[in-house]
């Protein structure tokens, strides 16, 4: 998986977050190896491995299975929580909850910037490492800032910055 760097950096997570993790972790380990071990069984019960769909099907799942149960084992081990007091409001950091204008539509957006494993666009989450969670990020409020996305350029005016 060449993101170098990347895998032994810290994760930010809200308490929440970290609690919804840890239970899907649970979930897949218990219920999720066992019926993948049971489908594999049932398909083995079927005779002929080389030509049996359902056992290749199976295994596949099974490796899917195994591999987020590692992503979320990798993420857990690297997770740091974060209390959005603990952190000033002076500049955009990570939890900041921004409001910003489109300077060119006059339209008012708010988002909360949140770390990759929490983003969320449809509850107005953004991550950090987003065209506009980057070109947010240590901004103070009254600040305009021109972000490129691959749809074209936004021009922000920051409103105001809270928790």
């Amino acid at each position: 998986m060449g993101n170098g760097n990347k895998s032994n950096g810290i994760v930010y997570l809200t308490r929440e977050r970290l609690v919804e993790l840890e239970n899907e972790l649970r979930e897949l380990k218990l219920s999720g190896r066992a019926e993948i071990a049971k489908k594999i069984a049932e398909a083995r019960s079927h005779g002929d491995l080389s030509e049996n769909a359902e056992y290749d099907a199976a295994k596949e799942a099974q490796q899917h299975l195994e591999f987020r149960i590692a992503k979320l084992e990798q993420t857990l081990a690297r997770a740091r929580i974060i209390e959005s007091k603990e952190l000033p409001n002076d500049k955009v950091y990570i939890l900041s909850k921004v409001k910003l204008k489109d300077l060119k539509t006059n339209e008012i957006f708010e988002y909360i910037l949140v770390s990759p494993e929490e983003s969320d666009f449809e509850k107005n989450k953004i991550s950090v490492t987003s065209p506009i969670g980057k070109g947010l990020m240590g901004k103070t409020k009254g600040e305009s800032v021109t972000i490129g996305v691959p749809a074209g350029t936004f021009k922000y005016e920051i409103i105001d910055i809270s928790r």
